[in-house]
């Protein structure tokens, strides 16, 4: 059993806090180790791998002494890696609670939270549009790849000006007509009426969400507080 989503929305809510607060770089560490345990213990496994391997090679390149190694246009590499190792965390527990969480399940939490219903079905229909979106965006590039088109892992790079054309173009066109869709799928289920509204997904605060929550507000409030 995952977090509860209102325990995943407050990591997120943490993570940003981190990046408005510049947290120090041992704090930041701790916090990502805690943000990718729920996050393998979901069974994400090799997400939660790419994001750690990718914040240690970007620690690590934030850290260069551009001066030191005589290389002072190593300064650009190094401030950037810092910007993206600092975003980062951001993206991982944005990865872990829309990965790991049902529609259903984050309108419930979100109805708990009283969130106003213009609120929710943006929130709803953004859930449900980058996984339609997934599909189109395979099938664009296996049609370029059949037609020899900017194909390979690397064709964003070798061929940026087709991939623009081929690739981004035709996803946005779909994009709205899915948009569109999907608004019109939210208000056909009555999302959009007006009165208390029922769900059949039973969502609950657990002592594993406390604990997480509590685990990773520490090491913020112990920063902020320069303690650490």
């Amino acid at each position: 059993m995952g977090l509860d989503p209102r325990a995943k929305l407050y990591l997120l809510l943490l993570a940003n806090l981190m990046l408005f607060f510049h947290v120090g770089l041992v704090t930041q560490i701790v916090m990502v180790v805690l943000f990718l345990t729920p996050l393998a213990a979901a069974g994400r496994l090799r997400m939660a791998a790419r994001f750690a391997v990718l914040y240690a090679a970007l620690t690590a390149l934030g850290m260069l002494d551009p001066d030191a190694m005589g290389v002072p246009q190593l300064h650009v590499v190094a401030a950037l890696a810092v910007g993206v190792s600092m975003m980062l965390p951001c993206f991982m527990t944005g990865a872990y609670a829309f990965t790991t969480t049902s529609a259903s399940a984050f309108v419930c939490a979100m109805r708990r939270m009283r969130v106003p219903e213009t609120v929710v079905i943006p929130c709803v229909v953004i859930i449900r549009f980058f996984p339609t979106i997934l599909p189109d965006y395979r099938r664009i590039r296996e049609a370029m790849a059949l037609r020899g088109i900017a194909s390979g892992a690397f064709a964003w790079i070798r061929h940026p000006a087709q991939s623009l054309e081929y690739v981004v173009v035709p996803l946005l066109m779909n994009a709205t007509t899915v948009a569109q869709d999907l608004s019109v799928a939210a208000l056909t289920k009555g999302l959009g009426r007006k009165g208390a509204h029922t769900s059949r997904t039973a969502i609950r605060m657990r002592a594993a969400d406390w604990v997480m929550m509590s685990a990773a507000t520490a090491p913020l409030v112990l920063d902020i507080a320069g303690v650490i």
